[in-house]
């Protein structure tokens, strides 16, 4: 299936292995692309060093191309950006809208930019910037997410822009590729799905979680940083919910005080993080702290399996989800699926050509 998607990445599948934190590493991105999928290695959660490794790490695994998801607005994004280009990465992918600059920087070096975007006015500025493709999550999708459904946003977009479209947020199958086709788009991203499968390093008691979930279980929240998450719901998020701003920020503290000893942090560190995130939005100190800290709590669940300390972000069709396959088995399900709901629609058109032309 040959799709604007594949010609520019050269992937064979119009599939995208979304960018996760924490569970996006080598292992994951590898499997991903061996299966013919665009896997993209998250970086955000690693130092430039480590993120270099990866890189190398993802090339002793696989001859296929990927990319490396960053952050436009790291104190180290140049460098980054470099280490990239230096590796021989295929594709770039970003979290927030990447600075013109950026994006001629990494073309000039034959690397393909794929910010994501969730809304029309931000691909219209990417793809003026130069942009070969944007990556659209509507409000189904896991992690910060945005309030406008997939459907309607997609649409938006690709009637808006003339580069390639990737459609994230609520895929999970072939139809939905198959849909997300007839919307104009060149590809589907998945994350979700991605993370529940045999390769995902993600704790098995964790995926257990994610599997016995329902549509219903899974919730937006900004009581964790201030900003609209979509996780799983658990006794973390409700008890974040229902405190008081003093109840809420005692609690905070005490969790800061934990994860500054995981990550290194000292507390000057983690309340500059904060206050960064705190800017032009209305955040208590509790949040502040919490935005600090979100890569911690997502690494508390997704690397350690302490559901308890940490939060678990989730499509919302971790509700549809029931199995573990290993990404081949998941492409390769998906691919066929769409074909299969491709050729249901192609009998009843020939069906329907085939009828006598009235008068």
């Amino acid at each position: 299936m040959k799709t604007a998607l594949t010609e520019l990445t050269g992937v064979e599948h119009p599939i995208v292995q979304t960018g996760m934190g924490w569970v996006a590493g080598p292992r994951l991105v590898s499997a991903s692309a061996n299966a013919g999928a665009l896997g993209i290695l998250a970086s955000a959660t690693m130092t430039t060093e480590q993120l270099r490794r990866a890189v190398r790490e993802v090339k002793s695994r696989t001859d296929a191309p990927f990319g490396v998801n960053l952050r436009a607005d790291a104190g180290d994004a140049r460098t980054r950006v470099r280490i990239v280009i230096d590796e021989g990465v295929k594709v770039a992918s970003f979290a927030l809208a990447p600075s013109k600059d950026i994006i001629a920087e990494l073309k000039d070096a034959g690397v393909v930019v794929i910010p994501s975007v969730g809304a029309r006015r931000h691909a219209e500025k990417v793809a003026a910037w130069g942009a070969d493709a944007v990556m659209v999550q509507g409000g189904e999708g896991g992690g910060h997410t945005g309030d406008v459904a997939t459907t309607v946003l997609l649409p938006q977009v690709v009637d808006a822009v003339d580069i390639p479209v990737i459609a994230a947020g609520g895929f999970y199958d072939g139809r939905g590729l198959v849909a997300a086709l007839a919307y104009g788009a060149a590809g589907i991203g998945m994350g979700t799905r991605f993370l529940l499968t045999s390769d995902s390093t993600v704790p098995d008691a964790v995926k257990a979680r994610y599997l016995a979930a329902s549509v219903k279980d899974v919730t937006v929240t900004s009581a964790v940083d201030g900003l609209p998450h979509r996780m799983l719901r658990t006794t973390l998020v409700d008890s974040l919910e229902s405190a008081g701003r003093t109840k809420a920020l005692v609690a905070a503290v005490r969790r800061a005080a934990g994860f500054r000893k995981i990550s290194g942090l000292s507390w000057t560190a983690m309340v500059r993080d904060g206050l960064a995130m705190k800017h032009g939005k209305d955040l208590s100190w509790s949040q502040v702290l919490l935005a600090a800290n979100t890569p911690m709590l997502l690494k508390a669940s997704m690397v350690e399996g302490r559901t308890d300390l940490g939060v678990m972000a989730s499509g919302q069709v971790a509700g549809l989800i029931d199995d573990l396959p290993s990404c081949a088995e998941l492409v390769a399900r998906v691919m066929a699926e769409a074909n299969e709901t491709l050729e249901r629609f192609q009998a009843p058109m020939t069906s329907l050509r085939a009828l006598p032309t009235p008068g």
